[in-house]
């Protein structure tokens, strides 16, 4: 009796082995504090896409592990604040809203354009570490593209308990905290939102009514390179907080 449990102890715990874990992060609702910085005079449209919104990262660490990030509702509520905090007037959009609707000067639109992690299995550390790109789309108030620019963020967090669900989630809202940071210094001088606050862009090429949802994917990055991903290398850990 005694050999036959053992041997069924066993060949569950290989059969766990095989298969291995799945772990479900869910963001909380992530804040920053209020910057100390001088609003700019701009009244902007925010609109936020269905892929943002309900952004959903799974991927299957080594062979074994699967891992699910549900960050975008929480994301969503965070771009909502910072732009709060960025303009003067900001009107949020749905996916479904027509912006012809509204009275803005510029449309702004987040999008997520790659999303990676490590865990302390891969990285060979005891930390995990997430990286998102994003792409921030402005166009004018009758349609035109105004700029496209790419964001690239970083965030690292020590391995705490057993799970890491919760290192893994900081480690999202410290990327986060990262794009934040960045978008706040670096926005206005990258895109030139604050000169649509005197009207739409005057191009004879460029045709009104192009502010399409999903739009932010398919334009081309025209920001300096010495911008592109000022926090990709250092980014923002735990143990700078």
């Amino acid at each position: 009796m005694i050999v036959k449990y053992c041997l069924a102890s066993v060949t569950s715990l290989a059969l766990f082995m095989l298969v291995g874990c799945s772990s479900t992060v869910t963001m909380e609702m992530p804040t920053i504090p209020e910057p100390r910085i001088e609003k700019i005079p701009v009244d902007v449209a925010v609109r936020i896409p269905a892929q943002f919104q309900d952004f959903v990262h799974s991927e299957e660490v080594l062979g074994k592990d699967t891992w699910t990030i549900h960050l975008g509702s929480s994301n969503a509520a965070f771009f909502t604040q910072l732009f709060g905090f960025m303009f003067e007037n900001v009107t949020i959009l749905g996916p479904d809203d027509d912006a012809r609707d509204y009275q803005f000067d510029a449309l702004v639109e987040p999008s997520i354009e790659g999303f990676e992690f490590s865990v302390p299995s891969q990285s060979q550390t005891n930390a995990f570490a997430v990286w998102i790109r994003y792409r921030i789309a402005v166009f004018d108030s009758i349609g035109n593209s105004a700029s496209s620019w790419t964001v690239s963020a970083y965030g690292k967090s020590q391995k705490e308990g057993l799970g890491g669900s919760d290192s893994l989630r900081r480690a999202a809202i410290l990327a986060m905290r990262d794009a934040a940071a960045l978008i706040i210094m670096q926005m206005d001088k990258v895109t030139d939102i604050r000169k649509l606050a005197d009207g739409p862009l005057e191009s004879a090429d460029d045709e009104p009514g192009k502010m399409t949802a999903g739009a932010a994917s398919e334009e081309q990055s025209n920001e300096p390179d010495s911008v592109i991903g000022v926090f990709a290398i250092g980014g923002i850990d735990d143990a700078a907080e």
